[in-house]
């Protein structure tokens, strides 16, 4: 079976991310192509293909597209991504193509994504949506935003995957039309990698940390926001000192801004390090004794899949983050933060607090790559 994902990110690498899971999932058994067209990832010996469209993003006002390379013509490049799809779609002919978010996000990208539907049904290949757990109001025209989707669900999709456990979260929570939505619906579990078994000593032995000391990882994925979380939380390790017992890795993000990342820096010592990303971050949080972060759907995860304490500062722009901190509360050891919460000695002790909280084993299903792959594999 041949399986082409395609994914789009435009601002933070979540998508991303979760979106390489899944591809490796289908990898394990077929051969799977992954279709990008964002801003460069470092990623590399994946097990799978990849299709790197040339790059468009969200300009700053997130208002329109904008190509990644400075200087070049967007409607050349647009032109360009429609040729390399068609390309493909002819010269590789996928059996399923997945496309992530669409049609509940990615309206910008309708120039290529309809036309390659519209290939893949003429070429009897299974059409179906990937979608994450809780969608992002939108802050005028809900209601015609949700009728199109359903529209289109409807007329151009075969299934639509929610990457999710109904039991914590169901999409019903933030689209009001599902009930009008006519192609199958699998709630695949949540998507995330698991740690490495010897993550926790060999991290903490390189750190040269013993079993009573507590490692910190604060971190904000991407980094394109969040920067003034990582700045509360260098003051409270400031605080923390005299405590040798404390020990912080933050990861500033790859996209973070680069005077936000150097202020960071400056802040290092013997017991505080500032990168900007690992691609084995969930290994960090097997590692740790606390990870302190947004609440973005990976961190989320791999957090659960980790099993260690955490303070989640939500994204306060839209109830996503919130909505996920407070399902899953009941589900690990998860503290929601405040922004009044982030005065250094109150975030000091909150750390102290909840560092010393012990791990835990979750009981929401984690297993949604796999979960995802069995599906697939059903529509033969």
């Amino acid at each position: 079976m041949k399986i082409a994902y395609y994914c789009q990110h435009v601002l933070g690498i979540g998508h991303y991310y979760r979106s390489l899971e899944l591809c490796r999932a289908c990898s394990t058994h077929h051969e799977t192509t992954m279709i990008v067209g964002g801003p460069p990832v470092d990623v590399s010996n994946e097990p799978f293909s990849f299709l790197q469209l040339p790059g468009l993003k969200m300009d700053d006002d997130f208002r329109g597209l904008i190509p990644c390379e400075a200087g070049a013509s967007l409607e050349e490049i647009k032109e360009e991504r429609q040729k390399q799809l068609l390309s493909f779609m002819k010269t590789t002919s996928p059996d399923c193509l997945i496309i992530e978010l669409y049609p509940f996000g990615r309206k910008a990208f309708r120039f290529e994504l309809d036309p390659l539907i519209e290939i893949g049904r003429n070429t009897s290949c299974h059409i179906v949506c990937s979608l994450r757990d809780i969608l992002v109001e939108k802050k005028q025209d809900q209601d015609m935003y949700e009728k199109r989707a359903v529209s289109t669900l409807n007329q151009q999709f075969d299934a639509l995957l929610v990457h999710a456990d109904s039991r914590i979260v169901g999409l019903d929570e933030t689209f009001s039309l599902i009930e009008m939505v006519q192609v199958p619906i699998q709630y695949t579990g949540f998507v995330t990698p698991r740690p490495d078994p010897q993550a926790r000593p060999t991290i903490r032995k390189k750190l040269g940390l013993g079993d009573e000391q507590k490692l910190i990882v604060a971190s904000i994925g991407s980094g394109s926001v969040g920067s003034q979380l990582l700045e509360s939380v260098l003051t409270a390790a400031q605080q923390l000192e005299s405590h040798e017992a404390c020990y912080f890795q933050i990861f500033a993000g790859p996209y973070c801004d680069e005077s936000v990342y150097q202020r960071l820096r400056a802040g290092r010592s013997q017991r505080v390090s500032v990168e900007r990303f690992s691609n084995h971050f969930i290994d960090w949080l097997a590692a740790a004794d606390l990870s302190i972060s947004m609440a973005g759907y990976n961190t989320c995860m791999n957090t659960l899949a980790a099993g260690v304490p955490a303070l989640m500062l939500p994204f306060e722009q839209n109830r996503e983050q919130r909505l996920r901190i407070e399902k899953l509360t009941d589900f690990g050891s998860i503290h929601m933060l405040e922004p009044e919460d982030l005065a250094a000695e109150q975030l000091a002790q909150a750390i102290l607090y909840h560092s010393s909280m012990g791990r835990y084993t979750t009981r929401i299903d984690l297993n949604g790559a796999v979960n995802t792959l069995k599906f697939i594999e059903t529509l033969q």
